[in-house]
C-alpha cells in the first residue's frame, strides 16, 4: 500500500522537473511505481534521473520515502501510537521487535526510542559534514538538501543519489567518499549490534557482547577487507576505472566500493566498465547483503555464516556447529538454509524471466543476472543497464526488490496455511543417499 500511494503521489506533475524550455518532464506511472518500490525497499535502481525528472518537491517526497523504508513501517507505526500515548499490545511488540532484530519483545518500545533518536542524530551529523562540500559546490539552499538527502539515503542504504552519475565526481574526494561509507556501515552494521556495543563500551562487565554482534562484526570486518582488495587487485590496471588515480586513490575507492557493494547502491567507480572478475565477486557480495536488523538487504552476514559454518562441521565430521564456544541451534540452521535456498530460487527465478522478456535481446546475460541479484539484495548498483530495460522486465525488477526486502521466508510464512499433519511424526528413514 506504501508502494502504490508512493507511486501515485510521484506521478503528480508538480513534483516533476523542468526542461531547458520550461516545459515539465513527463513521469509516467510505472516510472514513478519503480521509483517508489526503490526508495521503500531503499534499493536505488531508477528508470528516471531523480536529480533531473523530479523537482526539490518529489526529491524531499524520495528522501521521506528512504526512511520509511530503512526504519521500518512497523517501526513508524509503533512510534506514533507512541507519541498519540495508545497502548501498544504484544503482538505488536512481537511485529516490532522481529523488524528491528530484537531478540525479546520485553525492552521493544524503549528500542524504539533509542532507533528513532540514535537514526536522526547520525543522519544529522553526516548531513553537517557532507555540508562542508556540497554547499560551496551547490550554494547555502541547494547544498544543505543536498547534504541532508545524501546522509538519509546512505544511512538508510538507499543509493539514491542527485547527480546523474551518482557519486562518480567524488571518486577522489576523501571527505564525501569516507562520510558516506561511515554512514552506510553504520546503517547496515544492526540497530541492536550498535546498541550493544555502546552499551559494552560503557561498562564492559555489566554489559556484555552477545554472540550474535561479535558474529555480525566479524563477518563485516571481513567482507570489508576482501571486497576492497578484489576491487583493488582485478582493477588496478582497468584505464576505465582504477587505473588512472593515484595509490591513495586507488585503495579509497576500492573500500568505498567495498562498502557500497553490500546493498548500499552508491558507485564512484562505473560499474558497467568493470572486469568480468569483478562483477562476479560484486554480485557474491551484493547476494550476501549486510547485517540483520538494519536497514540494509541480501540473505545478510549471519544467515550466510551459519550456512558455511555448518558445512563446514559436516565436511569434518563434527556433530555440532559452534561459534565463540557457543552452539549453534539445530533450528537457526535449518533457518538459514532454508533462506539461503529460497532466495537462490527467487532470485534464477526472476533471472529467468528477465531472460524471457528480453525480446529485443539487446542486454547481455551478465547485466541481466547483475541486475537481478541487486534487486533482490535491495543494493542498486547497476551496469547501466536499468533503463534499457522494457516495461515488463521493471515490473520483474519491482518485485524483486519488494521480495527482496521482505525476505522470501516471510513471504512464503505469510501465506503457508498450518499443516494439520505437523500432530503426526513419522519414522525417521536413514536409507536416502546424500552426495
Amino acid at each position: 500500500m506504501a508502494i502504490l500511494l508512493g507511486g501515485l503521489i510521484l506521478t503528480l506533475p508538480g513534483l516533476h522537473g523542468v526542461n531547458e524550455d520550461g516545459t515539465r518532464r513527463s513521469v509516467n506511472f510505472l516510472q514513478a511505481l519503480f521509483t517508489s518500490t526503490s526508495a521503500l525497499c531503499v534499493t536505488g535502481l531508477n528508470v528516471i534521473d531523480p536529480s533531473r525528472d523530479f523537482n526539490r518537491a518529489g526529491q524531499l517526497v524520495i528522501m521521506l520515502l528512504i526512511q520509511l523504508g530503512g526504519l521500518g513501517i512497523i517501526t513508524f507505526g509503533t512510534s506514533f501510537a507512541l507519541l498519540s500515548r495508545r497502548r501498544v499490545n504484544f503482538t505488536e511488540r512481537l511485529r516490532v521487535a522481529q523488524q528491528v532484530g530484537a531478540l525479546n519483545a520485553g525492552g521493544v518500545l524503549g528500542l524504539i526510542r533509542s532507533i528513532f533518536l540514535y537514526t536522526f542524530v547520525i543522519e544529522l551529523v553526516g548531513a553537517a559534514l557532507l555540508a562542508f562540500r556540497f554547499v560551496p559546490l551547490e550554494g547555502w539552499g541547494r547544498g544543505i538538501f543536498y547534504a541532508l538527502f545524501h546522509a538519509v539515503s546512505a544511512f538508510n542504504n538507499a543509493g539514491f543519489a542527485l547527480y546523474s552519475d551518482n557519486l562518480m565526481g567524488f571518486v577522489r574526494d576523501p571527505l564525501v567518499s569516507v562520510v558516506i561509507a561511515l554512514l552506510i556501515i553504520l546503517g547496515g552494521t544492526g540497530f541492536l549490534v550498535q546498541l550493544n556495543v555502546v552499551a559494552h563500551l560503557m561498562n564492559p562487565r555489566r554489559n556484555r557482547l552477545m554472540v550474535h554482534s561479535k558474529l555480525v562484526l566479524t563477518m563485516m570486518a571481513a567482507l570489508l577487507v576482501i571486497g576492497t582488495l578484489v576491487y583493488l587487485v582485478f582493477e588496478w590496471s582497468n584505464p576505465k576505472t582504477l587505473a588512472p588515480l593515484g595509490f591513495g586513490e586507488k585503495l579509497l575507492a576500492s573500500f568505498f566500493q567495498s562498502v557500497t557493494t553490500r546493498t548500499a547502491g552508491f558507485n564512484t567507480l562505473d560499474y558497467g566498465a568493470m572486469q568480468l572478475s569483478t562483477l562476479f565477486m560484486t554480485i557474491i557480495l551484493m547476494f550476501i547483503g549486510a547485517n540483520p536488523g538494519g536497514t540494509g538487504g541480501g540473505i545478510k552476514t549471519s544467515t550466510f555464516y551459519v550456512m558455511m559454518a555448518s558445512a563446514w562441521s559436516m565436511v569434518r565430521g563434527r556433530r555440532d556447529t559452534t561459534l565463540f564456544r557457543r552452539r549453534i541451534d539445530t533450528d537457526t540452521i535449518l533457518r538459514a538454509m532454508t533462506v539461503g535456498l529460497l532466495s537462490i530460487g527467487l532470485v534464477n527465478g526472476m533471472f529467468l524471466l528477465l531472460l524471457v522478456f528480453n525480446t529485443r535481446g539487446d542486454v547481455l546475460f551478465v547485466n541481466l543476472f547483475f541486475e537481478a541479484v541487486s534487486a533482490f539484495g535491495t543494493v542498486g548498483l547497476s551496469m547501466n543497464t536499468t533503463p534499457l530495460l522494457n516495461p515488463d522486465q521493471h515490473i520483474v525488477l519491482i518485485l524483486l526488490m519488494f521480495l527482496g526486502r521482505i525476505g522470501p521466508l516471510t513471504f512464503a510464512v505469510a501465506f503457508n496455511r498450518p499443516d494439520s499433519r505437523a500432530l503426526i511424526r513419522y519414522p525417521a528413514d536413514k536409507d536416502i543417499l546424500i552426495g
